[in-house]
C-alpha cells in the first residue's frame, strides 16, 4: 500500500455525503486547516485506494504540511536471506563498480527441489526469482489493475455508504464488475456520491464489462 503524499489526490465528503472539495492532499488539509474549529465533520480519502486519510490539523499550516510530508529513508545497504541460494560471499562477489540493486532481504520459503532448481539457473536464486516476478508482473498488469480498483471502490463505498440503502446489492454488483447494475443500486443515493462510485468503479472494468 502506498503511503499518501502532498500531492495524492484526494476525496473530502461532508456527513451528508455531499463533496465538499477534492484534489491534492495538502490543498485540501490546508483549505480544512483554515476553516478553524468550524469545521464539518468531514472523511478525507485517498482517490486511489478508497481509504480514509486522518489529518493532524494542529498547529500552524506549515506544521500540517510538515506533518503530511513523506520521512526521509536512509537507503540501506542491499543484502540477501540467509536461506537464498546464492548468499555466500555475496559482497565479495560484487565486483568495483557494480551497481547497488536497491533489494530488500526478506524470507522465502520453498522446498528443496525449488532451491536444487534455482540454483541450477544461471545468475543464481535471487536474480531469477527477481526476473520471475516481473514476468509475472507484467503478464497479470491489466488484472491487478482492475482487480485493485474495483477494492479500491469498495473500500470507498464502504466508509462512506454501508449505511445506505442497497449496500449489499451494489457490493455484489461491483464485484460481478456488472457496472449498470452497480449503477441502478445506488441510484437513490446522494449524486456526489453517486457520481464519485461510479467513476471509481469504472476504473475497474475493462470495455466488455462496461457495456452490459
Amino acid at each position: 500500500m502506498n503511503t499518501p503524499t502532498l500531492t495524492t489526490h484526494v476525496v473530502a465528503f461532508t456527513p451528508a455525503r455531499s463533496l465538499w472539495r477534492s484534489g491534492p492532499l495538502a490543498e485540501v488539509a490546508l483549505a480544512l486547516h483554515a476553516l478553524g474549529e468550524a469545521h464539518p465533520d468531514l472523511l478525507v480519502l485517498d482517490d486511489g485506494s478508497g481509504r480514509v486519510i486522518d489529518l493532524d490539523l494542529r498547529g500552524s499550516a506549515d506544521d500540517v504540511l510538515a506533518r503530511l510530508a513523506p520521512s526521509a529513508v536512509a537507503e540501506a545497504a542491499p543484502t540477501e536471506s540467509a536461506g537464498d541460494a546464492d548468499t555466500a560471499g555475496s559482497n565479495a562477489a560484487r565486483g568495483r563498480g557494480r551497481p547497488r540493486l536497491g533489494v530488500v532481504p526478506r524470507e522465502v520459503t520453498l522446498l528443496p527441489r525449488h532451491w536444487d532448481w534455482l540454483g541450477s539457473q544461471p545468475g543464481g536464486a535471487s536474480v531469477v526469482l527477481r526476473r520471475l516476478v516481473e514476468d509475472a508482473r507484467r503478464a497479470s498488469a491489466e488484472a491487478d489493475r482492475a482487480r485493485q480498483a474495483v477494492e479500491a471502490a469498495y473500500q470507498a463505498m464502504s466508509t462512506l455508504a454501508s449505511h445506505l440503502a442497497g449496500f449489499e446489492e451494489a457490493s455484489r454488483a461491483l464485484f460481478a464488475h456488472d457496472l449498470a447494475q452497480f449503477t441502478a443500486c445506488i441510484a437513490a443515493w446522494p449524486e456526489d456520491l453517486r457520481s464519485h462510485l461510479v467513476r471509481m468503479a469504472q476504473r475497474g472494468l475493462a470495455p466488455a464489462d462496461a457495456g452490459t
